[in-house]
Formats: structure tokens, C-alpha cells, sequence
């Protein structure tokens, strides 16, 4: 006799997650047929395409040996060293290697399971506060934790920085770990200090932590000494907390460095949070691969490459915003590869579907970087034009769009 085999369990905080944004724009894209005059451009997702630097490759295949080990959790020493080194050049600040920086596998990941480290479900309406629109590993971060996701939604009368204020106080009390997204995506938005100090204020009177993603920090279009972005990090030592408490910032070489399939960056701050985080990492399994490490070494020990890559996207956001700006709301933003656009009739999902079919020009409309918060879709009415190709494409998909949006 034949019994119906029991049903195996799973963890029903899966059922929660919501669809990737590119998952959802597939969907809705499924029965367009582009126009096939035109060539495919993308400008949807936010994957650096400039060459990878010739000496991360280098310092990849003269590491071929590392494969016969096993790494460390916490890195090689010398990659520790190159981080304190580039974290002490680029801002000014002295951590200690040992204590307040560790690798990790890209900041997607490392963003994910802090949250996993930080967050405790058993106490009464755990939630993590994220920006909106927003990166979307924070609300799958949050949820899988077992906390709520709050939202703070951009402000567009201050270039779409998060209104923070937003989150009334009751919010603030349950908050346990606060993501906050500097330069933004998809805006571009950087906090500044006096945005900071509210932040640090309200960590210190509810005690939530503060994880700061930065890994658009060396993308940005200003020149002078205070063109680039404020780090977190900078902000605490401004304001005199240099023992970092309840701040973690994450940075990756991915944006900075065009490695994204190298999958490596770093997390630092307060040396308590790395501690525990490391113990998580080394129950997790995330040790980064000894080759990984050596050119992650290679890429944050050299600068030149980094500002050849900010030129090329200094070269084509000064040649495509003035296009755009013919036919959309749209402007240079602070800081980040994305333009943020307003569509003229605010339907930014039609509007990239028609985009599609009739100029073949891939484009992420806003509401489905967004949710729902306080009465509206902060994302809704605009799209995120990622302008990662080089220039001649991005040039052409421009006057594609203008095109589009007023035929001649």
C-alpha cells in the first residue's frame, strides 16, 4: 500500500520576495516584436560594459596557483592593507586592517546578509528602513530576516534625495537596520553632512544600525576638491564619531574598477559590526578566492584607471543629457552611471514598451524600482537610463529617444 509522500518544508519567508525588476520588465515586454530597423541598444541594467584594467587581468592569470588552497574568511592581510590604503587616500581616514575592514564577494551579497547579522525577528515589528525607489536586495534582505521593509521616498525638489522625515517616529523605534543608498540608484542623489548627522542622530537615540552603500562613489562629474562623493565614513569622522558605531559602509570594485564579474568589494566601519558579521561570513561560506583577492590587491592599489573611467562617463553624460533634455525632464544628477527621466505623460511603463517597439531601445521604467508608500509610487512617471555602453551607442539611443518622443 502506497502512501503520498510528505510534504517537505520550506522557509515560507521565500513566498515573499518580490519579482526582480528585470523579471517584471520581461513580462511585460513578452509580445513586443522591436521595430528590426534598428539594432538592439540596452540601456536597462546597470552592468559597467568598459574594458576590464589590463593589470586586474594580469593579476588574475599570475595567480592561477591560489586555486589549490582554501582562503581565509577574512582575507589575505595584504588585501587588507590595500583597502585601509585606498580608504586613507581617497577620504582621508586611518582604519585599522585588522578590525574594521573585510572583504567580501561584491556588495550584493555582503548587503544581503548583513541584514541576516543584524536583524533579530523575535523582537516585536522588526523593521528595516530602506529609500524608495531602491535597490531591491534591501526589501529581500529585510523580508528574509524576517523584518518589515519601511520606505522613505525620494524628494524631487532636492534632486531625489530620500525624505527620511518620512518615517515617523513609532517606525523609527522598531527600526533595526537602516540601508541607505549614496550616490543613489536609481537617482544619483549624495547625502550630505547635514543629512548625515540626522541619521547618526537618530541610530544613537533608537539603536539601529546604519548600512551605507556606496559602490557609486568614483563615478561622478564634478572636479575640485569637494567633487566627490561624501562617504559615510567621512561624515562620522566629521562629526566626531570615529569609532564608526553602528555604521558599516559597502564599496565594490564592480562600478569603480568595470569588474563586475569579479565579484569583490569590501565592508568597513565599526569594528564591533565587522567582528560579528565576520563570524556570520565564516559559518556562510564566503571566503573570496585567493586569485580574486590578488587583483582586488592590483585594482585598489592603482587610481589611474579609475579616473581614465570616470572621464568616459563624464565624455558621454555631457554628450547624452543635452539630447534627452530636448524631449524629457531630465538633468545631470550628482553622482552614478543612471539618468533618472521623466516621461511627458507619466506612464513609464508605456512608455518603455512602445520605446521598445518602435526604436528597439531597451530603457527600466521607475515604478518597478518603487513601491508603494505614503500614497504614491515615487518611481512612477519616470525611467532609469543606464549609460554604461559606450558612447557612440548611448549617443545613438538618445536621439532614438528623442526621436520617438517628438517625431519629426
Amino acid at each position: 500500500m502506497s502512501s503520498t509522500p510528505a510534504t517537505p518544508p520550506v522557509n515560507p519567508r521565500l513566498a515573499l520576495l518580490n519579482p526582480y525588476p528585470f523579471e517584471r520588465l520581461r513580462a511585460l515586454t513578452q509580445g513586443i516584436v522591436p521595430n528590426p530597423e534598428y539594432r538592439p541598444i540596452s540601456l536597462g541594467i546597470g552592468e559597467p560594459k568598459h574594458p576590464a584594467p589590463k593589470l586586474v587581468e594580469d593579476a588574475l592569470m599570475a595567480n592561477l596557483k591560489g586555486l589549490s588552497s582554501y582562503p581565509a574568511t577574512a582575507g589575505d592581510p595584504k588585501l587588507r592593507e590595500a583597502i585601509t590604503g585606498w580608504i586613507q587616500r581617497r577620504y582621508g581616514l586611518a582604519l585599522d586592517p585588522a578590525t574594521q575592514v573585510l572583504p567580501v564577494n561584491g556588495s550584493r551579497e555582503a548587503l544581503f546578509a548583513f541584514a541576516q547579522v543584524v536583524v533579530d525577528p523575535a523582537r516585536p515589528g522588526a523593521t528595516v528602513v530602506c529609500p524608495n525607489p531602491f535597490y531591491q536586495i534591501y526589501e529581500g534582505a529585510a523580508l528574509l530576516a524576517g523584518a518589515q521593509p519601511a520606505f522613505a521616498n525620494s524628494d524631487p525638489t532636492r534632486n531625489f534625495a530620500a525624505d527620511w522625515s518620512q518615517i515617523d517616529d513609532a517606525t523609527w523605534a522598531r527600526t533595526q537596520l537602516l540601508f541607505v543608498c549614496s550616490p543613489g540608484n536609481p537617482t544619483g542623489a549624495v547625502m550630505p553632512l547635514s543629512e548625515w548627522k540626522t541619521l547618526f542622530e537618530l541610530s544613537d537615540r533608537h539603536g539601529f544600525v546604519i548600512a551605507s552603500d556606496e559602490c557609486y562613489s568614483e563615478i561622478y562629474f564634478r572636479e575640485g576638491p569637494d567633487a566627490a562623493p561624501l562617504s559615510g565614513l567621512q561624515a562620522a569622522a566629521q562629526l566626531g564619531r570615529t569609532d564608526y558605531r553602528n555604521l558599516i559602509a559597502f564599496t565594490s570594485l564592480s562600478k569603480r574598477s568595470n569588474v563586475p564579474g569579479m565579484r569583490s568589494g569590501f565592508v568597513a566601519g565599526d569594528a564591533t559590526w565587522i567582528k560579528r558579521f565576520l563570524l556570520y561570513r565564516t559559518y556562510h561560506g564566503s571566503a573570496m578566492s585567493p586569485m580574486i583577492q590578488a587583483a582586488s590587491i592590483a585594482a585598489w592599489n592603482d587610481e589611474a584607471h579609475v579616473i581614465a573611467n570616470r572621464a568616459q562617463y563624464r565624455a558621454k553624460f555631457a554628450a547624452v543629457t543635452p539630447v534627452l533634455a530636448e524631449v524629457l525632464d531630465v538633468a545631470l544628477p550628482d553622482a552614478g552611471f543612471y539618468l533618472w527621466a521623466a516621461v511627458p505623460d507619466g506612464n513609464d511603463i508605456g512608455f518603455a514598451q512602445q520605446l521598445l517597439a518602435q526604436y528597439n531601445v531597451g530603457v527600466l521604467p521607475g515604478s518597478l524600482l518603487a513601491r508603494d508608500a505614503h500614497g504614491i509610487n515615487p518611481g512612477a512617471g519616470r525611467i532609469r537610463l543606464a549609460l554604461v555602453a559606450e558612447q557612440a551607442e548611448c549617443l545613438e539611443a538618445a536621439h532614438r529617444i528623442r526621436s520617438f518622443v517628438k517625431p519629426a
